[in-house]
């Protein structure tokens, strides 16, 4: 039996050299290797290795991992997944509700972690959904004011 680390690991190199599109793929991928995992694990693993999900075109998707440098290239991606996936951003006091596409609210949220910003306490991502705490209202207010300028490009 592996440990979550070395799961973690072939998981990065299933996608490294495979076109992954879903999670029961994934699964399937490794339990053709001897893994025996479940979907549920499969799933943990991609939130914690924080993988993305890229288009391939005709409307297909694939996991990668997250290849971001330094502060500005998070902000020219993040605008870039702004432009292309981000679909409404809603407040409540210091509580943003950014929606996307479905499968990208993960990728966005990671590039918006990677900002590392004071006024940004942290963001929970689902399949289509972030909530992004912000520290104030005020800054919650200035956070959505500068999303929804990065949406419309």
């Amino acid at each position: 039996m592996l440990s979550k680390e070395q799961r973690q690991k072939r998981i990065q190199d299933i996608i490294a050299r495979d076109s992954i599109s879903t999670q029961s793929e994934l699964v399937e991928r490794l339990r053709a290797e001897g893994v025996q995992v479940t979907q549920a694990t499969v799933s943990r693993d991609i939130n914690e290795l924080r993988l993305v999900r890229l288009p391939i075109g005709k409307g297909r998707h694939r996991y990668a991992l997250a290849q971001v440098a330094g502060h500005s290239d998070v902000e020219e991606e993040l605008g870039r997944l702004f432009q292309n996936f981000v679909r409404d951003v809603d407040r409540g006091e210091n509580i943003l509700v950014i929606r996307t596409a479905d499968g990208h609210a993960t990728g966005v949220a990671l590039l918006l972690d990677r900002l590392r910003r004071d006024d940004i306490v942290g963001t929970i991502a689902g399949e289509d959904t972030i909530f992004l705490v912000a520290r104030t209202t005020g800054e919650g207010e200035a956070l959505m004011e500068e999303l929804n300028a990065l949406m419309l490009g």
